[in-house]
């Protein structure tokens, strides 16, 4: 039976631990072909630069091959009903990787293909950012059950898939966003009534950073809220990661962000491009965890198939 890669909750502990595994192993040889003769399609509603790239290196990587379809191209569920766009492409390709506005619409994608569907962002979740995320937290030793992220701004696609995470490994995670920004509503409640992690959303940018060992934060405006551009940036000016903010957090604290960034506004250049920060390191993982879950879906592998990894588990310090 297909399996689909949607949501973050799609993944129990063992799950997440062996892809993080997988990429480790992949990250270290790229002689290993799972998807020689397949191919993916990427069905993109939006612009991309990191998603793109990163799926289309990763296919090329893993010997498969990659089309690309822009929506001008398609129509989902405008000129073409999304039953029959997944059906079509569930004919020619092995793997559906779509980008688009809506969640329903990858949803239904799933529900009528017969290939696994990826999401690559929807206006609900991002799970392959916070997947390499996560990965990018785990290599600097700081995944453990004390670990504390503190997301400053909007409760985003982001925020949301950063909260499903905490619904898989144990953790203190703190949105700190103006009133009216939370995240989604169903997807708190459901994490906050899985009881893995800590979960608070705050105002206070100060209080959420506190001892944070990690600072997150993502643009004010995703694609699609252009015209609220000037309304955003007067709610959220107080929510910019700056080296006052940086100031209350550990140490040691890491800063991310999954970009585009808006240099002096969700974060001054100062920091993004300082010492703590791992930015691009994140961007660079988006490949190697995006090719473990093409490897696992669509190849059918698990990382003993690569090589041995490093034995470590979700929620214990090593």
């Amino acid at each position: 039976m297909k399996k689909d890669f949607l949501s973050l909750l799609d993944l129990n502990p063992e799950e997440l631990t062996e892809l993080l595994s997988l990429t480790d192993s992949l990250r270290a040889t790229r002689s290993y072909r799972p998807m020689a003769g397949k191919t993916a399609c990427l069905l993109f509603q939006k612009p991309s630069l990191r998603t793109r790239v990163s799926f289309e290196v990763g296919v090329a990587q893993l010997g498969g091959t990659s089309i690309f379809m822009s929506n001008e191209g398609v129509g989902l569920g405008q000129r073409e009903a999304v039953s029959d766009v997944a059906q079509v492409l569930s004919g020619y390709t092995d793997v559906i990787i779509a980008r688009l506005f809506e969640h329903s619409l990858i949803e239904d994608l799933a529900k009528y293909a017969t290939v696994p569907v990826i999401n690559a962002l929807t206006d609900l979740s991002h799970p392959c950012q916070v997947l390499a995320d996560i990965y990018t937290i785990q290599q600097h030793a700081k995944l453990t059950p004390k670990l504390k992220v503190a997301f400053i701004g909007d409760g985003n696609n982001v925020a949301n898939s950063w909260l499903e995470m905490a619904a898989i490994v144990p953790m203190h995670f703190v949105l700190a966003h103006p009133d009216g920004f939370a995240p989604d509503r169903k997807i708190l409640k459901k994490v906050r009534a899985a009881g893995i992690s800590t979960i608070e959303c705050v105002e206070d940018p100060f209080e959420a950073a506190e001892n944070a060992d990690v600072l997150y934060t993502d643009v004010w405006m995703s694609m699609g809220q252009e015209a609220e551009q000037a309304k955003r940036k007067q709610i959220f000016a107080k929510y910019q990661i700056d080296e006052a903010l940086l100031g209350v957090a550990k140490k040691d604290a890491l800063i991310m962000h999954c970009l585009p960034a808006h240099r002096g506004e969700e974060i001054t250049d100062d920091v993004l491009t300082g010492k703590h920060s791992v930015v691009f390191e994140q961007a660079e993982n988006r490949l190697h965890v995006q090719k473990a879950v093409l490897a696992n879906l669509v190849g059918g592998i698990g990382s003993s198939a690569v090589y041995q990894p490093t034995e470590w588990s979700i929620g214990v310090e090593v």
